[in-house]
């Protein structure tokens, strides 16, 4: 599957984003997906996940509250709504999927990444 991510860009802290996740090749429904995020100089961290099935979605404590994951099977698109973002959620956003994906927040556990979208919340 091919990952295609979009939607970052410069906000003001309180602010809002939504971040898109296109996927094409292969079926879409059939994959657990996630955002990580990496801040310069630092690792690259779980943010959210959602399993393949919809049910169930994850997030880390940092985003908890703030941030919302969802899916569109019909459209192939997962989404991450960010509100009140603050200066540290900063940093490059990677989608990332695996087929029959529970949610693991480990980035091992995932075998396709997209390009990854910036986004910068300033202060």
């Amino acid at each position: 599957v091919q990952l295609q991510a979009s939607g970052g860009g410069l906000v003001q802290a309180g602010g809002s984003l939504r971040l898109s996740c296109a996927a094409s090749g292969r079926t879409f429904s059939r994959y657990g997906m996630a955002w990580f995020r990496q801040a310069p100089g630092k690792e690259r961290e779980f943010v959210a996940s959602i399993t393949w099935s919809g049910a169930s979605t994850y997030y880390a404590d940092s985003v908890k509250g703030r941030f919302t994951i969802s899916r569109d099977n019909a459209k192939n698109t997962m989404y991450l709504q960010m509100n009140s973002l603050k200066p540290e959620d900063t940093a490059v956003y990677y989608c990332a999927a695996a087929e029959f994906g529970r949610g693991a927040p480990i980035p091992t556990q995932y075998d396709y990444w997209g390009q990854g979208t910036l986004v910068t919340v300033s202060s």
